[in-house]
């Protein structure tokens, strides 16, 4: 025990100096963050210059996101090399941070940003002539970037950092800027395209760059080369997966920023509080009944197929416009109200569950309930306006009625899925007590009740047992294993279930699925620019929540 109330001593005189020094502290840091806030303010306004500009990148846009790249790519090589060399720099990792599925969706958005890169640096090469050179450099110091920053996340994600804390949060939060800029101008320059793209018809890829268009009236900058076409065509698809590293990268960098400084009051050294997030290997994808992945994966191919007819008639003439919404809404309908009930049924399940609630302090946690909260109010308001613009707009027909249904299925499954996965992640792995339990000495579970009174006294769990019932408890204890089995194997149904669903609903807005200009309800009510921008500001979000609720279920279905 003088061991135990030796780290609590620890932690009490640290607690102490902290505090002592933690005015001085958050005023600088304070400072970085308006500093940071003024850098990104200036890159939005920049950015959002665009639309008035007629021009989906401006020069001093490519300058100010590459300067931030290079400064943040110098930092990170300093913290690598100082962690390195420092043995002391990081004595905890937090278990909770950084799971390996997070990293590794890291991992694959950032191969496919590098990709991306090749066809702009390809794209802009093909008329370098007109073009400033900062337009090539841009992209080759984005891969540099995407490089350092994706070994450095891969290694790093879990640091408690104990040196040199406010130059670590100031790199941390300039690099989390950084991301969060790069995913502002990706944004603009992607709703831009898609915003030319459905005004304009019969130039539907050609007129998304409009500086390109211009230049091709004066015949200097004409991107005329088949390969030129592909690289332009290439890098826009690929825009989602750019979208998505910045934000996975700006959630990791976010729950670093929160460890630094950060004492681990059960851990050891290179060791997190609590249950890690590996599930044992064989038991991954063996404990379910295999109904919700064979569902979720029914579901994905149509989607896919709905998908593609969607594409493909919905630049048509009025009739083949028309089936193709009602085919999209028509799947999108039976896919949410699957959603719903699933994500209702999940949290029925949760009450019968025995589990104890985790409400130890988590950061990856606390961000990760944010963000789907926050994430979730895009769609809420895109589905609020298509709701006001149905029922009191005209004519009501087939079409309205298939959009009202699907703005307020939009509105349930979001919030019966919010419900699901926040009370999912608040529980504690199977068996798991609760984490504020005191610690106890060792003890039996079943033993000779006449030997008891030698052994210390054990706490009452919800596992331990009373002396006097030694025999029918045993068989009872066994046969509780089972029931319990059940339900953890329909919790993990329902997390692929809603993974796979959330995967293709991800899918279709991500590469261009567009029925909010298609259908033109809200396009008569409100009109094409203020619709336009409600779209635009507000579907980058939905399409950021899909993509976190398919992290965020594959967490439960390991914690189930």
């Amino acid at each position: 025990m003088d061991h135990v109330r030796g780290t609590e001593r620890f932690m009490e005189l640290s607690s102490v100096r902290c505090k002592s020094r933690c005015l001085p502290r958050y005023k600088a840091l304070l400072s970085v963050l308006l500093a940071v806030n003024v850098l990104l303010l200036a890159c939005t306004l920049v950015s959002g210059g665009a639309f008035n500009k007629v021009a989906v990148y401006d020069t001093d846009v490519f300058a100010l996101l590459t300067t931030m790249m290079l400064l943040a790519a110098l930092w990170i090589g300093f913290y690598l090399l100082r962690t390195a060399r420092c043995a002391d720099a990081v004595p905890y990792r937090d278990a909770h941070a950084g799971p390996i599925w997070l990293r590794g969706g890291l991992v694959l958005f950032g191969v496919c940003t590098l990709v991306m890169d090749v066809f702009k640096t390809g794209y802009y090469s093909s008329f370098f002539e007109c073009q400033p050179a900062i337009k090539i450099l841009h992209p080759l110091t984005q891969a540099v970037f995407v490089i350092l920053q994706t070994y450095f996340l891969w290694v790093s994600a879990k640091d408690c950092v104990h040196v040199h804390l406010d130059l670590t949060r100031c790199g941390l939060m300039f690099t989390l800027t950084t991301n969060l800029a790069n995913w502002m101008a990706a944004v603009v320059d992607e709703s831009v395209h898609q915003a030319y793209s459905h005004s304009n018809a019969s130039h539907a890829r050609l007129a998304a760059d409009p500086e390109r268009v211009g230049s091709q009236a004066g015949g200097d900058c004409a991107c005329a080369t088949t390969v030129c076409q592909i690289f332009e065509r290439g890098y826009f698809y690929l825009y989602p997966f750019n979208i998505e590293y910045s934000l996975f990268a700006s959630t990791m960098l976010y729950v670093m920023w929160k460890n630094v400084g950060r004492l681990l009051a059960s851990s050891t050294h290179g060791h997190g509080h609590g249950h890690g997030h590996t599930p044992s290997r064989g038991s991954l994808f063996r404990e379910t009944f295999f109904v919700g992945p064979v569902l979720g994966l029914m579901l994905l191919l149509v989607g896919l197929a709905v998908f593609i007819i969607y594409e493909v008639q919905v630049s048509g003439d009025g009739d083949h416009t028309q089936q193709a919404l009602v085919i999209y809404y028509s799947f999108n309908i039976a896919c949410l109200g699957l959603m719903t009930l699933v994500s209702l049924s999940g949290s029925v399940i949760y009450r019968f569950d025995r589990r104890a609630m985790d409400h130890h302090k988590n950061p990856t946690r606390t961000l990760d309930v944010a963000l789907l909260m926050g994430a979730a109010l895009g769609q809420y308001a895109i589905s609020y306006y298509s709701t006001v613009a149905v029922v009191v707009g005209v004519p009501r027909d087939t079409l309205g009625a298939l959009n009202l249904a699907h703005a307020l299925l939009m509105i349930a499954q979001h919030t019966f899925q919010n419900v699901f996965i926040i009370e999912s992640l608040h529980r504690g792995p199977p068996g798991a007590e609760p984490h504020d339990a005191p610690p106890k000495e060792p003890c039996l579970t079943f033993a000779n009740p006449d030997a008891l009174h030698t052994l210390p006294t054990c706490p009452p769990t919800p596992r331990s047992v009373s002396p006097s019932l030694v025999g029918p408890q045993e068989a009872t204890a066994i046969f509780l294993a089972p029931r319990a089995h059940w339900r953890r194997r329909c919790l993990k149904d329902i997390s692929l279930f809603l993974l796979l669903c959330n995967i293709i609903l991800w899918i279709m807005p991500a590469f261009g699925a567009r029925p909010h200009f298609s259908n033109k309800v809200e396009v008569d009510f409100y009109g094409y620019s203020l619709w336009a921008a409600i779209v635009n500001i507000c579907l980058p979000f939905g399409i950021f929540y899909r993509m976190h609720a398919v992290s965020s279920l594959l967490e439960v279905y390991v914690l189930a």
